[in-house]
């Protein structure tokens, strides 16, 4: 099981939690997304790779940190 953990500016309300989740689902359908609002962190388990769960996050707007 891989799980990658990202820390993304710009969410900022549960809106923005749904839109990040609709953004790494849209790649991997059975990936278990989880996004932290307060700590501003997105975990995605049995999903793709970092690169690309940051390139679908990026798409929607967001930007990756570190």
């Amino acid at each position: 099981m891989s799980e990658v953990t990202l820390s993304v500016g710009g969410m900022g309300c549960s809106g923005c939690v749904d839109a990040v989740t609709r953004a790494v689902k849209a790649i991997a359908p059975a990936a278990e997304v989880s996004v932290d609002l307060a700590d501003g962190t997105v975990a995605v388990r049995n999903g793709p790779g970092r690169e690309a769960v940051a390139a679908a996050i990026e798409k929607a707007g967001y930007d990756i940190k570190g």
